[in-house]
């Protein structure tokens, strides 16, 4: 089918892809590139301010003030940059490409500061118990973790028959340590460390993460290969069996009054559209999930490389938004879930995770 399309894209026009859906992918890149940098940039303010609020005293602490700040600028900078493609009047794919970028790196920025905020206040804690009369002996805080790192913490925290203050310095200690125990905190705190997470393949920041001891550049090229050969398998799709069914129905429509005629286009347009999408969605599950991942994966040296898993087997809806996107399951369950049910009940922070 692809052979045959392409050789009569070539006989009928010179290229073996139609002009009309290329022009649509192509338009607005360099806008697109420069615009999709300085929103990256722009998301790099929370580093000085964990630094900010490590380093200050009580006035700008993170549960007191930091969260306040970060927050506000967080809903700046969806604001912004969310409405940055409609402004500038981009194509719908350049829209929609910047847009899943944007609140990708919304999800990191937030796990980035939040999981550090927590640090600091952690940090804090620590370093008031050697303050005689200033030091909380409440138990301290795991932060909600992935289930990766909840496997690997599984019985690190000390629960032997010890004096209460020497407990609570090792738990302390040890949630300022990652799984690993090669680095602690504040030590994450750096530019490279910032830029390593915003290029891992995961929404939920940890201190560190596990490593493959290289990268296999074979991999590297052979997964490039195949975003851009998805790539060109979804332009064909959409000039060869989306875009002509679309003008067809549009011409159609346009022809006739009665309701139960426009019923009856719409009811076979979308019976003519059905095998084209679901081509369309695998293609562009393939090109995230598998080859964009696995390639950022294979570069950083990132270990966990399960980024689905098998949700064409599902059951149920619930099972299936926990299997086709593992780390927005992840961020949800860390960041809102688990931070929602502090507050409410399990069924209202169930409900506030899936609005």
């Amino acid at each position: 089918m692809v052979v045959t399309t392409v050789l009569r894209n070539i006989k009928d026009t010179g290229y073996p892809l139609r002009v009309k859906v290329w022009n649509l992918l192509t338009a607005n890149v360099w806008q697109l590139a420069i615009s999709d940098l300085a929103m990256v940039v722009s998301s790099g303010f929370a580093l000085p301010l964990q630094k900010l609020t490590r380093k200050s005293g009580n006035l700008l602490r993170w549960y007191r003030t930091g969260i306040l700040i970060q927050s506000l600028y967080q809903i700046g900078w969806l604001t912004l940059w969310i409405k940055w493609p409609f402004m500038l009047h981009w194509t719908w794919t350049a829209q929609v490409f910047f847009t899943l970028h944007t609140l990708t790196i919304l999800m990191k920025v937030h796990s980035y500061a939040f999981y550090n905020g927590h640090l600091s206040e952690t940090e804090r804690r620590l370093s008031e118990l050697d303050k005689p009369g200033q030091g909380s002996m409440a138990a301290a805080v795991r932060y909600p973790s992935s289930p990766a790192r909840a496997e690997t913490m599984n019985g690190t925290f000390n629960f032997k028959q010890e004096e209460p203050l020497s407990r609570l310095r090792d738990d302390l200690a040890t949630e300022l340590t990652s799984p690993l125990g090669q680095v602690t905190y504040p030590q994450n705190l750096t530019l490279s460390n910032f830029v390593d997470f915003l290029f891992c393949p995961t929404l939920c920041y940890e201190i560190e993460y596990p490593r493959t001891p290289t990268i296999r550049w074979t991999e590297v090229f052979f997964k490039t290969l195949a975003v851009f050969g998805c790539i060109f398998l979804l332009t064909l799709t959409s000039e060869e069996f989306i875009v002509p069914v679309l003008n067809e129905a549009s011409i159609s429509l346009a022809s006739v009054n009665t309701w139960s005629d426009q019923a009856l286009i719409l009811a076979e347009t979308t019976s003519m559209l059905l095998f084209p999408f679901m081509i369309t969605f695998l293609l562009v599950f393939l090109v995230i999930f598998e080859y964009l991942l696995g390639a950022f994966a294979e570069i950083t040296r990132f270990a966990d490389r399960r980024f689905y898993s098998d949700w064409w087997n599902s059951c149920d809806w619930l099972e299936f938004s926990r299997e086709w996107n593992i780390p927005v399951h992840h961020f949800l369950r860390r960041h809102v879930y688990f931070s929602s049910k502090s507050y409410f009940s399990a069924p209202v922070a169930m409900f506030i995770t899936f609005l």
